[in-house]
Formats: C-alpha cells, structure tokens, sequence
C-alpha cells in the first residue's frame, strides 16, 4: 500500500502537506514553506514537484485547478491523516525528550 511510503514525513513533506491545508500551487507552496519556517526549511522545484507527484500519486493531494503550466493541489483525507500522524509522532519525540530532560526541555 502507498501509505507506507509516507510512514514518516520528512520535514519538507510534512510542511508541504501543512500548507496544502489550503489550495496552492507549487511556487506559492515553496514560498509558504520558507515563510512558515522563517527560511529553516527550503523547497526547491525538482524536490517539490517530485514530492507533489509522489503525494498525488498516493492519494494525499489532489490537483484542483489548472491555468496553463500552474498547477493547484490542496490536501485529500488521507494526507490529513499522514499529516495528523506525524504531528503526533512528533509530540510523543518531544514527551520523551521532556521526560528524559525535563530541566532542559523546560528551558526551551
């Protein structure tokens, strides 16, 4: 099954899901991306586009409007639920880290 494929997200997949939370293109979603993270995290065309077909491809966004060459996605069911699933796989990561180092977990 393709959701196996995305049983983790890497940071570029997880924000480029979290973006298509609304409708957007490919060049909207990098810059969303860069604005989001405050430049942390960089999507590039080949990346995106690759990711986006991939996604597509999985059932997790779903091409909603064409104009020429641009291209608008927007996220389906399943990405939410991929997207829902690292959020709290991410939480559990923080909980333990907190757990483990709750002095310094405190301190960020």
């Amino acid at each position: 099954m393709a959701r196996e494929k995305f049983h983790t997200l890497t940071e570029q997949m997880f924000y480029i899901l979290l973006c298509l939370t609304k409708e957007q293109c490919g060049t909207d979603i990098m810059a969303a991306v860069s604005a989001l993270t405050d430049g942390r995290v960089n999507v590039g065309p080949g990346t995106l586009y690759n990711l986006l077909e991939q996604f597509q491809s999985a059932g997790m966004i779903e091409e909603t409007k064409v104009e020429g060459r641009r291209r608008s996605y927007r996220i389906t069911a399943a990405g939410r639920q991929a997207l829902d699933e690292e959020y709290r796989r991410l939480q559990t990561l923080a909980e333990d880290y907190r757990r483990i180092l709750p002095e310094e977990g405190a301190s960020l």
